[in-house]
């Protein structure tokens, strides 16, 4: 990839991307939330939200710590 400067608006969402890809892990090897083949569509979803409400409950979730001079909205 070539350097060249970035906005810095698109540096913060590069910094939340790491924040979503561990959560995604989380949800997919510790609650088993992951895509099969439902029958039904009632299936599929009472499966995302049983995943869902498993990750309310976890109490080590994963954060992002942003120093307050470098927020973009105080």
């Amino acid at each position: 990839m070539k350097n060249m400067l970035i906005p810095l608006f698109n540096k913060v969402k590069f910094r939340r991307r790491g924040l979503i890809e561990s959560v995604n892990d989380l949800l997919t090897s510790v609650f088993d939330f992951e895509h099969t083949r439902h029958r039904s569509v009632l299936n599929a979803q009472s499966n995302v939200l049983a995943g869902l409400i498993a990750y309310c409950f976890y109490d080590h979730k994963p954060s992002i710590v942003v120093p307050v001079e470098k927020r973009l909205y105080p």
